[in-house]
């Protein structure tokens, strides 16, 4: 019977201090992911724990949020932790799923809090995109700089070296090379 930890923040430069877990557990294993907004499938840590997940066990998460991002990744995350004979416990929201106690007012604030967590996630995402269209329209907002170096790939082009070897010098698209030739030059 294992003691287990979970952490996750969105991306590369967030910490996990904020979670803070029992610091009177001693924890067999801390699992600490750091990835962009993906799925469940792009969470290495998360595979590894469900993988390594035996009977008795007891999973410690900070927060329902920083499990899942969606209700439904939620729910059955925690029912394949569950179904594996582990313990779950939630702190923030003082949570607690295991397979021998049934306690379907703790489920139904799961999802409740779950559901929630998710519509605020929708809310951000529409206020960040109605912030850049309202960035773009006072000219403001321009989206991402441009890394090419046109005149780069123009004397390469000039000087016959193909498309394809271009793209590979530059780190660019071949389909961008062409562009850049045809703007410049009528190069097809």
């Amino acid at each position: 019977m294992a003691k287990l930890g979970y952490k996750r923040v969105s991306s590369e430069d967030q910490s996990t201090d904020r979670q803070e877990l029992p610091s009177d557990i001693s924890f067999k294993n801390m699992y600490e992911e750091k990835v962009s907004a993906g799925g469940r499938t792009e969470r290495v840590e998360l595979a590894d724990l469900l993988r390594r997940i035996e009977p008795g066990d007891e999973i410690h998460i900070y927060s329902i949020d920083r499990l899942a991002r969606s209700l439904t990744d939620l729910t059955s995350i925690v029912d394949e932790m569950v179904d594996k004979g582990a313990t779950v416990h939630f702190l923030k929201e003082n949570l607690t799923f295991s397979s021998d106690k049934q306690d379907f007012a703790g489920k139904l604030m799961m999802q409740v809090l779950g559901a929630i967590a998710e519509f605020e996630r929708c809310l951000i995402r529409q206020r960040q995109r109605e912030g850049i269209e309202k960035a773009k329209r006072a000219g403001k907002y321009k989206g991402k700089p441009r890394t090419v170096d046109r005149g780069a790939v123009i004397k390469m082009l000039s000087a016959g070296v193909t498309p394809s070897q271009i793209a590979k010098l530059a780190n660019i698209g071949v389909a961008t090379v062409y562009r850049i030739g045809k703007e410049q030059s009528g190069i097809s």
